[in-house]
């Protein structure tokens, strides 16, 4: 366990609630893209910013701010899901209603056909697409946020694009480009919508 920083001083406190708000607009678009759901990703984010700032003694100045958040929001959503997992069941069908399936298309790439696929992927290749295709954070980086290998982080994106591409009857050679770029519409349109 490492040893809890000191609590840092009122303008050093000040700096870093600066930095947390500067990055309110990314961490509400990585929760919904883990969520899909508006309301549950912006209590996601509270909820990580709560613990962000009751730990901010933890965070290491001069560190990777967004990292740190990232990895507080997807280990605070992770916690959740164990946690639902145990607690929900769907007698009623209604969470197995809301399930996407594989879009029938005409060979047009729509927004609505990429958001069907993209919620049939697992989360962990969702949210390696997005850190790594949409929001172009480093294979360290995303390792560092997700707490596995590079190697992982690899593995899942190709996954991911693969898997994308299957989904949408693509070339596997064109998911990489048209999946990073449909993910960073997506994430960008979420982050314009966290106001």
């Amino acid at each position: 366990m490492r040893p809890r920083r000191a609590t840092p001083d009122p303008a050093a406190r000040e700096r870093l609630a600066a930095e947390m708000l500067e990055n309110i607009g990314a961490l509400r678009a990585f929760a919904i893209s883990l969520t899909r759901d508006g309301a549950r990703a912006d209590d996601l984010v509270q909820e990580a910013l709560m613990k962000a700032w009751a730990n901010l003694g933890s965070f290491t100045p001069g560190t990777n701010m967004r990292a740190w958040l990232f990895t507080i929001l997807r280990n605070t959503f992770y916690s959740e899901r164990r946690k639902a997992r145990r607690e929900v069941s769907d007698t009623d069908g209604e969470l197995a209603g809301d399930l996407a399936e594989k879009p029938a298309h005409d060979g047009r790439l729509t927004m609505r056909d990429f958001r069907r696929a993209f919620a049939q992927l697992p989360d962990e290749q969702r949210e390696v697409l997005i850190l790594v295709g949409a929001l172009q954070h480093s294979y360290e980086d995303a390792a560092a946020m997700c707490g596995v290998r590079i190697g992982t982080i690899k593995s899942r994106l190709n996954r991911g694009r693969a898997r994308l591409a299957a989904l949408m009857d693509m070339e596997t050679s064109d998911a990489m480009e048209a999946t990073d770029q449909i993910t960073s519409a997506i994430v960008a349109r979420n982050g314009r919508n966290a106001g």
